[in-house]
């Protein structure tokens, strides 16, 4: 199936069209074209008291096909699977092969504590915990008034 955009013509001037515009914000959105073409996971950010957490969307994938590598102040996950299908004593008419991949690089801050970063996989959510240095945590207590 293809999208066609319509264009309405009258007299020569295009018209508005809220088909045309819907199409445009679907297919001309660069950032859903490129998580589509590079299968980039969707990633949500976070911050807590003692620690920043990445939570990445990866759902189909094992533990073992992610890696990550911290250099200087940049921790990067990265996958890459293969797949091959064959089939043994048989006239193939088709053969598919599968191969996905992708790189995502996270600039920690100076507050993190780069010896104390953790990772697991669950549920097709890779989920990185990065602990907060000690001088970085909020601290609170009560000031008395003279």
């Amino acid at each position: 199936m293809t999208f066609v955009k319509l264009n309405e013509r009258k007299n020569g001037v295009t018209a508005y069209s809220p088909f045309n515009e819907l199409i445009d914000g679907i297919f001309n959105n660069s950032t859903t074209i490129d998580r589509h073409l590079h299968h980039t996971p969707a990633v949500n950010i976070s911050e807590t008291e003692n620690d920043f957490i990445l939570a990445l969307a990866a759902p189909g994938l094992k533990k073992e096909d992610f890696k990550l590598n911290l250099e200087k102040n940049v921790l990067s996950v990265s996958v890459e699977t293969k797949a091959e299908t064959r089939a043994e004593n048989e006239k193939i008419s088709r053969k598919e092969f599968s191969y996905a991949s992708f790189l995502r690089s996270f600039t920690l801050p100076q507050t993190a504590d780069f010896n104390a970063i953790e990772a697991n996989y669950v549920d097709g959510i890779l989920k990185i915990t990065i602990a907060k240095k000690e001088e970085a945590k909020i601290q609170s207590r009560e000031i008395a008034i003279n």
